[in-house]
């Protein structure tokens, strides 16, 4: 679904531009509201697993593959607005780094990837848990009809953004069906991954995930006859499992990003083979970052593929981790400040 230079016109690009802007703003500042001292290093942590789990591409159809998209589960476990700033830094990272993305097309990746499964994952995850019962395996299934929801929807921009801006002469019946189609399912494998994720951590620490708030009622104790909360575990408890939980986080993703993402398949992917088979890609122009020495995830002059490949996933996986702390970290400490100003 990473979008390369030359598919789209400079003119929707510029426009797809100021709406990724526009968004990303508002974001900054919807995110103080769904950050704390606990979601914060989540949130970085949510933005380097998203990272590792794109470069784990799977089949789903004869010769095409497909990968995780990351809003539904972002949106999810840390809240939307924050959920769109995870997408937009893997897809800053991935663009500068590894020419995964055109650059002059950062704004319509944002658009299609960032905003458009945050926002429709989000919306129908709300909806469904307002009508099913509040319980975990509620909040899992939720996830999964979200998350699969958002790739086709993604898709379906995609063409609309194609039909504004397409550098190409191609019938637009054909691209939407094909791109809608494919889509459809690479969100079966979208709302695997999210569920999976998503009920793994409500299981051992349901009040990190943001959609699971209030999930739990307060244990009630019985006081001379009247029932009254319990009181909850001592902070530096939570602590420690929080920190467990950030260091399994990190090492599952520097595992699927160095060591599994060698098994990935190879097939291109659903916007890939669609711009193949319908010549969307006759355009195409060579990425910026085309000679970066992490381009299309190897580290240059590494001779041995898997080798080369695991590097560049670490890489990515540790530069992804920081940069996504270190912007979280900062709103959550902007929030904090202008707590104690008002």
């Amino acid at each position: 679904m990473h979008v390369p230079d030359g598919f789209i016109d400079a003119p929707i690009s510029a426009a797809t531009g100021m709406v990724a802007a526009g968004a990303i703003a508002v974001s900054l500042r919807g995110a103080r509201r769904e950050l704390d001292e606990r979601t914060a290093p989540l949130a970085g942590l949510v933005a380097a697993f998203i990272f590792a789990v794109q470069m784990l591409n799977f089949p789903v159809a004869a010769g095409t593959s497909g990968h995780l998209l990351g809003g539904a589960l972002a949106a999810i476990l840390v809240g939307p607005y924050t959920g769109v700033l995870c997408v937009s830094v893997v897809l800053l990272m991935q663009g500068i780094l590894f020419a995964d993305g055109g650059l002059t097309a950062l704004g319509v990746n944002i658009t299609d990837m960032a905003i458009t499964t945050t926002v429709v994952a989000y919306a129908v995850f709300r909806g469904l848990v307002k009508i099913l019962p509040r319980s975990r395996r509620s909040i899992t299934a939720a996830s999964f009809v979200a998350a699969l929801l958002s790739v086709p929807a993604a898709a379906l921009v995609f063409t609309l953004l194609y039909a504004l801006g397409g550098t190409t002469d191609v019938s637009l019946g054909k691209v939407a069906t094909a791109m809608i189609g494919v889509h459809v399912l690479i969100g079966i494998g979208e709302a695997a991954i999210t569920a999976l994720t998503v009920g793994a951590v409500i299981a051992v620490r349901p009040d990190l995930v943001h959609g699971a708030r209030g999930l739990e009622q307060r244990l009630k104790l019985r006081v001379d006859g009247e029932l009254v909360d319990a009181p909850r575990p001592l902070e530096p408890v939570a602590a420690t499992s929080r920190r467990k939980l950030w260091i399994g986080g990190l090492l599952a993703s520097l595992v699927l990003a160095g060591f599994v993402s060698f098994y990935a398949s190879s097939n291109p992917d659903g916007l890939e083979k669609v711009a193949a088979d319908q010549g969307i890609d006759r355009q195409t122009k060579e990425h910026a970052s085309a000679d970066s020495p992490l381009a299309d995830y190897g580290v240059r002059d590494v001779e041995d593929a898997r080798l080369s490949g695991g590097l560049a996933g670490v890489i990515g996986v540790g530069v992804t981790v920081v940069a996504g702390t270190g912007v979280f970290w900062a709103v959550r400490r902007r929030r904090s400040t202008s707590s104690q100003v008002a």
